[in-house]
């Protein structure tokens, strides 16, 4: 057996962005949803409600987001102690979102350009995606219970900014009205600056595709008299459960068409070895089809001086000769001496 030393020069590392589909089955838009009774009442509901694609009880169903409802006035969720008003699952779900993405437990959420006391955290199953969500892939319909309202859609506006906003290493895209990452284009009336912000709310949310989560600003969702909301009505009330995060399932999964497209991506690195064999290179074999195994002597005498090898796999050895990787090639190739061959190895991790 012969070897090779690789040089320097024969090492190429690349990387690639991948995307695909977040919902199970690979499909890109989740339009059924439904809920499990026995979580809902279960004492993970206090905190969230799990969202699956088909009824619980059949054996395709899986989760594929949560809904849970963060205030910090604790309002929204009954208090784990009556006496102490403002301490429940509500102020919990704030205060772990608020150390998780701004790193600050004094700090507050701002939404575009106003600071909210109150959102919604859609989390995407971690089974659902890759390694982040994709960046303008976002499109969720809200159903509106204001009589003859049209859907609400919102996206994010990664395709509006040059970059995104961060929080440490995190990046922060605002959730806002429109499609495919582009704020709806209007030259009037409601967000007529065209950057799909309410009027007096802000942006309705935050997207953060590194941490696999939605953000919605409670205060837009909340308005209900022009059509940047849909009346959603958050109970803010102290100690009292008002089950919030099953009030903005049913503006998800109302009529209406109404859906949830989202897409995610990871970054697959790629080592690319080029492996080269001269024209003097691997052109003998020790199959025993060509060499005796007794004596080591080339069984066809024509083969001495113009042999003809047909390599089918390139091995990848250490110093210490220990096999590190074996690439196949797609069909034998022929090599003799008035041939050189040129094999790309593509090695990803």
């Amino acid at each position: 057996m012969s070897f090779n030393r690789l040089d320097p020069q024969d090492f190429v590392v690349s990387a690639d962005a991948v995307s695909t589909a977040v919902w199970s089955a690979n499909q890109p838009t989740l339009s059924t949803f439904f809920t499990s009774s026995a979580q809902e009442t279960g004492q993970s509901g206090e905190y969230y409600l799990n969202v699956l694609n088909t009824g619980s009880e059949q054996a395709n169903s899986e989760i594929q987001f949560a809904i849970a409802y963060g205030d910090a006035t604790g309002g929204g969720a009954a208090s784990y102690n009556p006496d102490v008003n403002n301490y429940s699952p509500s102020i919990t779900t704030y205060g772990s979102y608020r150390t998780l993405v701004l790193e600050d437990e004094n700090a507050n959420f701002t939404f575009g350009n106003v600071t909210g006391s109150y959102f919604y955290a859609l989390s995407i199953e971690r089974a659902r995606y890759k390694e982040t969500l994709f960046p303008g892939s976002l499109n969720l319909l809200l159903s509106s219970s204001v009589s003859g309202q049209t859907t609400l859609q919102l996206t994010d506006n990664s395709q509006d900014v040059p970059i995104p906003q961060y929080f440490g290493t995190m990046r922060a895209y605002q959730v806002i009205s429109g499609s495919n990452g582009t704020a709806y284009n209007k030259t009037s009336g409601i967000n007529s600056n065209n950057t799909g912000y309410t009027e007096n709310s802000g942006s309705y949310g935050l997207f953060l595709p590194d941490i696999g989560t939605i953000l919605l600003n409670g205060a837009a969702l909340d308005i209900s008299d022009t059509p940047e909301g849909i009346n959603l009505n958050t109970d803010r009330t102290l100690n009292t459960d008002a089950n919030n995060a099953q009030r903005l399932f049913v503006h998800m999964s109302g009529s209406g068409g109404a859906s949830f497209d989202l897409g995610c991506q990871e970054t697959i690195t790629s080592d690319y070895i080029f492996v080269r064999s001269r024209s003097s290179e691997f052109n003998y074999s020790e199959n025993p089809s060509f060499i005796s195994g007794s004596t080591g002597e080339v069984i066809y005498s024509y083969f001495i001086n113009n042999p003809t090898v047909y390599p089918t796999t390139v091995g990848l050895y250490n110093d210490a000769n220990d096999l590190l990787a074996v690439a196949k090639l797609s069909k034998p190739i022929q090599k003799d001496f008035t041939k050189e061959a040129l094999i790309r190895v593509k090695l990803d991790f």
